[in-house]
């Protein structure tokens, strides 16, 4: 490791996230657009109307782009005091779109089933062989009660990303 070059693990940390968004405040979306998983939003998350909560918004423009293609209440929760401001203040005149300081390993704040969605696209395959089945963007995989059945049917793959859609 470079001096100075935080490692992986300080990302569940709020001061390493504080830093980035305080010199880094372009918008900036973790390895897909929503124009990319929009068909997948629309398949899992139908009705536009329901509460949907994206975790780990960080300063991306992906929840703007939901409410532009009609999503009407998109919660964005995130650790960083810092994005969660800027954030507040770049969309203080869009209704559909709240920003909260929160970090999702204690969802106290909110009451069970209090949204139809929870969307998470910042979640990074292990590293391991490159081989993986081709599969459809919008297949769903299930997971088994350890959760591991993600990787048995994709494989390890760096190049691999998930995106996590919790439904009702």
């Amino acid at each position: 490791m470079t001096l100075g070059t935080p490692s992986s693990q300080a990302y569940g940390e709020p001061w390493y996230w504080d830093n980035r968004y305080a010199h880094e405040s372009a918008p900036f979306d973790w390895y897909q657009k929503y124009p990319a998983l929009a068909s997948l939003i629309h398949l899992y998350v139908p009705h536009r109307h329901e509460r949907i909560l994206v975790v780990g918004c960080g300063n991306s423009v992906f929840s703007e782009d939901m409410v532009n293609d009609g999503y009407e209440d998109v919660v964005n929760v995130d650790i960083s005091s810092v994005v969660i401001e800027a954030m507040q203040t770049k969309y203080s005149n869009c209704q559909q779109l709240k920003y909260i300081k929160l970090d999702v390993r204690d969802m106290s704040p909110f009451q069970a089933g209090s949204f139809a969605a929870v969307v998470d696209k910042a979640k990074f395959g292990a590293e391991g062989s490159s081989e993986q089945p081709t599969r459809a963007l919008t297949d769903p995989i299930l997971l088994d009660e350890s959760g591991s059945s993600v990787e048995d049917v994709l494989g390890k793959n760096p190049d691999v990303h998930y995106i996590y859609v919790c439904t009702k």
